[in-house]
């Protein structure tokens, strides 16, 4: 990740948990996991304060919970005691095996990647996931150049195409430009099942 971004997320871990948890429900991301999720082992990649792998658990999904930012699994881990949180950093995520699961959930996360990491990170989150496994994967839109937000975030600006090049390992099921329930931003959000 950034390194910018990712001190932003350890010195403001708290504030961004409690913004998160106070954002509307993401029903979008919901409905849209129930639709393609896989019965099987999941995990979140950037799960940040933790909020959509509780709900994962809750659904029926074992889920881990993976992010670059300490500060954050804390968060997640004091909210959601019963869940499981752990250390992994894109775009390598060392600490996690090939076809380790069935469905990667990634949610506005690689925006925060330089640009030239983002087309490796995404080609990894495709073999984290065992062949027939689905992907689903957001991005906040940033129009133009690169910008950073008030707290030094990076919000990198590409074209859906970095990333459709990059899933060549996998099958495009959905590829659209939508609002996120959320957080009112506009994202471009993917869904993908890894072939083999």
């Amino acid at each position: 990740m950034d390194d910018r971004t990712l001190r932003a997320y350890e010195a403001g871990a708290a504030a961004f948990a409690d913004d998160w948890h106070q954002q509307d429900t993401p029903t979008d991301l919901q409905s849209v996991v129930k639709c393609f999720f896989k019965s099987g082992t999941s995990a979140d990649i950037g799960c940040g304060s933790g909020r959509d792998v509780a709900w994962l658990s809750d659904n029926g999904f074992p889920v881990i919970g993976y992010d670059a930012s300490e500060g954050l699994l804390a968060q997640a881990r004091r909210r959601y005691p019963h869940c499981d949180f752990r250390y992994a950093a894109l775009p390598d995520l060392t600490a996690i095996a090939d076809g380790r699961f069935e469905n990667v959930l990634c949610e506005t996360v690689i925006m925060h990647l330089p640009y030239e990491e983002i087309e490796p990170a995404v080609r990894r989150l495709v073999s984290i996931l065992r062949p027939g496994g689905v992907l689903y994967l957001t991005w906040r839109v940033t129009s133009g150049s690169d910008a950073r937000d008030g707290q030094g975030r990076l919000y990198a600006a590409f074209e859906p195409d970095v990333v459709r090049y990059a899933l060549a390992d996998a099958n495009v099921l959905l590829s659209e430009e939508a609002v996120s329930a959320s957080s009112g931003k506009a994202i471009h959000r993917i869904v993908a099942y890894r072939k083999g």
